[in-house]
């Protein structure tokens, strides 16, 4: 029932035009630096993907559970699943993530990536939520695309679990 009441945003071409885009500015900085590109379970992994099937670069790929969401469509506190390994000190590292709402998800990760002792790390999401107010959040080096302040599934992003695998993006009905 969502799918059928959600209002499109972008559609797949909007999204991969996007992505080649995003790909493009990574690999100017990114470029012969043997970057660990860190996936952030379970949407970024989505956006990683595509990205570096663009890539033109050695890179190695990894992953970071985290969430505020979990299955539900409100955030709420920060819950580490898989945290970023040691091996990552002294790399550098891009962080991928499907969206930058209100900035803690991003925040934390960038907290335990400094613990780990990374020497340099960039982050890329495909969607940056427009949020009027509120804490200042974390600095994207690379952003595809923005969204309302409305709940977005697809390319990554879900609803309650589902639809993540579309490659258009979706705002749910505000009724849900």
């Amino acid at each position: 029932m969502a799918r059928r009441r959600a209002r499109r945003l972008y559609t797949g071409r909007d999204v991969a035009r996007a992505l080649r885009r995003m790909a493009a500015e990574l690999t100017a900085r990114l470029a012969g630096q043997n970057p660990v590109v860190l996936a952030v379970m379970d949407g970024g992994v989505f956006t990683a993907i595509e990205l570096c099937r663009h890539f033109t670069f050695p890179h190695e790929f990894d992953y970071v559970d985290v969430t505020r969401y979990g299955r539900g469509v409100k955030g709420g506190e920060v819950e580490w699943r898989v945290r970023p390994r040691a091996a990552l000190a002294g790399r550098t590292v891009l962080v991928v993530d499907d969206i930058l709402d209100r900035g803690q998800t991003l925040r934390s990760l960038m907290a335990e990536l400094r613990q780990v002792g990374v020497a340099r790390a960039y982050t890329a999401v495909l969607v940056v939520k427009k949020i009027v107010g509120g804490r200042p959040r974390p600095r994207v080096d690379a952003a595809g695309l923005s969204v309302e302040d409305v709940y977005v599934f697809g390319c990554g992003m879900d609803y309650r679990g589902y639809w993540r695998e579309l490659r258009s993006i979706y705002a749910l009905d505000t009724d849900e």
